[in-house]
């Protein structure tokens, strides 16, 4: 047991930098939202984990590394795996230690890729503990409980493809409403086309080959809601800013831009999905080369 805490302790970045005195404070100040609150959410789990500073309680950490770990965090990731592994306090479960291991091997963890081999395969089934806590408020059944006919088809079609994106059904359907208010056959003045009104170059883009087409649309906005969410790492702020003004423009403000249109159309997303934060893949692309000076600069709305 002691061998694996010092790997534990030992695979924190944040040892290893202590260690090589390589900390930059000011770097930390300027860390993006969802990788700070992570890190945080990491840092009180380990200490549930191993007793420091808290009782020791093994449900509490996995709970805590849980949510770091939707988070996008890979050490969370890591030790959730490990914990399973090993059985830490908790029932061993090989598969779903393997399903942890697998999501740090997919961010590149050579560790995790190792423990993989020894523990097999991951289950099919996503671990309870990711599960949203909230997913009635995520899955938008009260927006399709109060819609029109001709809405909740969309809505059905939303809440069955979203997932396949890693986006909460909610946050598409309320940027549906803002784009289109539901209507297959849209267009704005700026030729933007289709329920999730897809201008020609992101429909190329994200191969929307008939915009008008409800799946083919809905799928190609969920694709660049995807992309959006791990280049802005969930900050919902900045992905529904992007969504209306372009990641280019967000970049170039560093921040939501001065535009009314696009202030007024972040507001109306945030009132319905309702949450600052989303859940974000890292591997879908790297962040915004700009996004710790927008936290900086606090420039989020």
């Amino acid at each position: 047991m002691k061998r694996s805490r010092i790997i534990s302790d030992i695979r924190s970045p944040w040892a290893l930098c202590a260690l090589l005195v390589l900390c930059n404070p000011a770097a930390a100040d300027n860390a993006p939202p969802a990788k700070e609150r992570a890190a945080s959410l990491r840092s009180e789990a380990k200490s549930f984990e191993y007793g420091n500073g808290a009782p020791r309680d093994p449900d509490k950490a996995v709970e805590l590394y849980c949510e770091a770990a939707r988070l996008g965090d890979l050490e969370a990731q890591y030790n959730l795996g490990w914990m399973y592994a090993m059985g830490r306090g908790i029932a061993r479960d090989d598969a779903t230690a393997a399903y942890f291991f697998t999501m740090a091997a997919r961010q590149g963890d050579a560790l995790a890729e190792r423990m993989l081999r020894q523990v097999g395969a991951p289950t099919d089934k996503e671990p309870a503990c990711l599960s949203p806590p909230e997913s009635s408020d995520t899955d938008g059944r009260d927006l399709v409980a109060g819609a029109e006919p001709e809405q909740r088809k969309v809505m059905g079609l939303v809440q069955k493809l979203a997932p396949e994106y890693g986006v909460y059904p909610r946050l598409a359907m309320a940027i549906i409403r803002a784009e289109s208010n539901f209507k297959p056959g849209a267009v704005s003045p700026k030729n933007a086309q289709g329920l999730m009104q897809l201008i020609p170059e992101t429909a190329e883009r994200f191969n929307v080959k008939k915009p008008f087409d409800p799946e083919q649309n809905i799928r190609g906005g969920l694709a660049y809601l995807r992309w959006l969410l791990a280049y802005f790492q969930g900050n919902i702020a900045l992905v529904a800013a992007a969504y209306n003004a372009g990641e280019g423009t967000v970049n170039r403000y560093a921040g939501i831009p001065p535009y009314a249109e696009t202030r007024d159309y972040v507001r109306r997303i945030r009132e319905i999905f309702k949450h600052d934060e989303h859940p974000f893949d890292a591997g879908v692309t790297t962040p915004s080369p700009e996004l710790s000076r927008i936290v900086a600069g606090k420039r989020l709305m």
